[in-house]
């Protein structure tokens, strides 16, 4: 198999691996009533739904600019909150980024989304100090208390759980970042107790702005 082939294939690969994401989760709801009517996974009016004229602007800006995939990745999430398929496809027609490539670095590094994400992105560090630490025992007990699997979300857009290769604080093992809007919080020594505590605080916190809201009215 020449390299030609070789690079068509890996293509295919990421794309199909890409498609499959978007059809097991959330992440292909348009939010938007288009002249079909449809509400979700709308396969008519994809491409349709958003608004291109800054993402354009910063790939004309950053053409010029050394490596400049990362930064137009990290500003189109900025831009639309993760990395929907359009507008990967976006990118890769105003640049000479293939799709494959694309997918391969948004996939890569933990930064980069491709589903929406709940109000706070749970980070748990995979690595080695944190695997022979005992990260697959807090994994299996976020997984059971919130009921979502690697990379889902809660049906009350509260939480997302992403496993990450290494968030670099191999001293804290095992250690998980939460990040809530621009915050991150880093958590670690943790335990199954501790965890639970964490997310239950979390939860506690969500049920007192409703109450803080009306106060202030």
């Amino acid at each position: 198999m020449g390299r030609k082939d070789i690079n068509k294939t890996n293509e295919k690969r990421f794309e199909n691996d890409a498609e499959r994401q978007y059809k097991s989760g959330a992440g292909d709801r348009c939010g938007n009533i288009c002249e079909n009517n449809c509400e979700n996974n709308c396969e008519n009016c994809h491409g349709e739904m958003y608004d291109f004229r800054e993402l354009d602007d910063i790939i004309m800006q950053a053409k010029l600019i050394k490596g400049n995939l990362i930064i137009i990745l990290q500003e189109a999430q900025r831009i639309y909150g993760y990395l929907p398929r359009e507008v990967i496809n976006r990118i890769s027609e105003r640049t000479e980024h293939t799709t494959a490539e694309i997918y391969g670095v948004a996939t890569f590094y933990a930064q980069f989304r491709l589903k929406p994400i709940g109000k706070h992105l749970i980070m748990l560090c995979q690595g080695t100090a944190c695997h022979v630490s005992g990260a697959q025992k807090i994994e299996k007990t976020i997984k059971e208390e919130l009921e979502i699997e690697d990379g889902e979300t809660t049906g009350d857009m509260l939480f997302t759980l992403n496993n990450v290769a290494c968030l670099g604080c191999c001293s804290l093992a095992p250690v998980m970042m939460i990040k809530t809007g621009e915050e991150e919080e880093t958590y670690g020594n943790l335990t199954p107790e501790r965890t639970l505590e964490i997310i239950n605080g979390l939860r506690h916190l969500e049920e007192q702005e409703p109450e803080n809201e009306k106060e202030a009215v």
